[in-house]
């Protein structure tokens, strides 16, 4: 099969994002491979800070209306073309079948996207890949039918877990102009993808991996534990599905003799009910709340703590999360980690061997976190063993070469 140098457009909800370093840092690895590709951002940035390494990626950058109403006449201008596409009918069909099951008005954006993507999109562009499989998939899926392009998607969590199973099922088919390919970061959810495809086939695992040339070698960690408090460490958005309620049910259990202090980085819309429960439950004076941080003031965290804790859940409306990577940027620098047993995360964390994992328990958690502050020697064994796995078995490379030649052929089959 010949490659197709012919450039991507690469579909993201929002760019850049300060909780996605993993689409960055898979962009900047396609970048380095030679992959041409412009960013389509389904949303303006809302971040007050980046990485540096959004500054590495040198793609142009291209901003759709967020909302119809802020942006009338370009979409007026976007439909007038499209509707002349060859593929538009065709389009507007899947729309209305979709419209049909989900009449919403997020469902109506997506069109009204899709149509000023079509017509602004350059000639020269061999397909196009979405960064999750639910708005922005869409949005690249109508596209791509009134260009007649093949598309392709990554899938990550939410994406998989909130979805219903019949648009999942058109955005995998071909005969519902579903992608030429999927990927996705968990053998979890590349199980549920290939239940739901035509052909199995047509997903890949890839799993995020992490490039370690972005991190400095781990710290030397005493054996033992210094003076002062021991500290817990976590890095996370405020949501329900990361679970931190639990975590400070657990910090108010531990021990009334041990000293500890609790530092939490990431947004999120759950701060305030947060430092509510943590006053109600006298535990506020030990906690540091730091908002969101770049790259670099994340690694400085992980190399100053003790311990790394990521109690992640199931949310009721089924959200969850599928492999972190700040599990692998913590086991970077050969921090101990305690974290749970849900989604994908036992993919890289073996309890008892490369860290410690609970249920969904706040009781479990307090026994993990007792258990590893009082046993150093264990924290430092269990941080070894993540820190081999992560250099053995997840690197980025395999993945990358992987996601090149899923893109490079795109266009190849019309």
């Amino acid at each position: 099969m010949t490659h197709n140098k012919s450039p991507i457009a690469v579909v993201v909800k929002g760019w850049p994002r300060l909780s996605e370093t993993f689409i960055a840092q898979e962009l900047l690895a396609l970048q380095e491979k030679g992959q041409e590709f412009e960013i389509w951002s389904l949303r303006f940035p809302t971040d007050k800070k980046t990485h540096p390494l959004h500054d590495k990626i040198t793609a142009k950058v291209r901003y759709l209306p967020e909302y119809i109403h802020n942006e009338p006449f370009r979409v007026l201008r976007g439909w007038l073309k499209a509707r002349r596409l060859s593929g538009y009918k065709a389009a507007r069909h899947a729309w209305n079948a979709d419209f049909a099951r989900d009449k919403s008005r997020n469902r109506i954006r997506r069109f009204g996207q899709a149509c000023v993507m079509a017509a602004e999109l350059p000639d020269n562009f061999a397909g196009l890949y979405a960064h999750f499989m639910h708005t922005p998939a869409s949005v690249t899926r109508y596209a791509a039918i009134m260009r007649g392009l093949e598309w392709g998607f990554s899938a990550h969590a939410k994406d998989i877990w909130t979805s219903p199973d019949w648009e999942k099922r058109e955005k995998l088919n071909p005969n519902t102009y579903g992608a030429a390919f999927g990927v996705t970061c968990t053998s979890y959810g590349a199980k549920h993808l290939r239940s739901l495809a035509d052909s199995p086939k047509r997903i890949d695992l890839v799993y995020h991996g992490l490039d370690l040339t972005r991190f400095p070698p781990p710290p030397k960690r005493p054996k033992t534990n210094p003076s002062g408090p021991i500290q817990f460490l976590s890095v996370g958005r405020l949501v329900e599905k990361k679970g931190f309620d639990r975590l400070i049910n657990a910090l108010a259990k531990l021990p009334a003799d041990l000293n500890w202090q609790w530092s939490h980085i990431g947004g999120g819309g759950l701060k305030e009910t947060l430092l509510t429960q943590a006053q109600k439950l006298g535990i506020a004076n030990r906690i540091s709340w730091h908002g969101a941080c770049d790259q670099p003031a994340v690694i400085d965290a992980l190399r100053v703590a003790d311990i790394f804790i990521l109690p992640s859940r199931i949310a009721d409306d089924g959200d969850r999360d599928g492999l972190p990577n700040v599990l692998m940027e913590a086991a970077s620098q050969k921090l101990p980690i305690i974290s749970t047993n849900v989604s994908a995360i036992p993919e890289f964390i073996e309890t008892g061997t490369h860290g410690l994992l609970v249920n969904d328990n706040s009781d479990e958690l307090a026994e993990a976190i007792t258990e590893l502050a009082s046993k150093p020697e264990m924290r430092n064994t269990m941080a070894e063993a993540a820190y081999d796995r992560l250099t053995i078995d997840f690197g980025m490379d395999a993945g990358i070469t992987k996601l090149t030649a899923r893109l490079q052929s795109l266009g190849t089959n019309r």
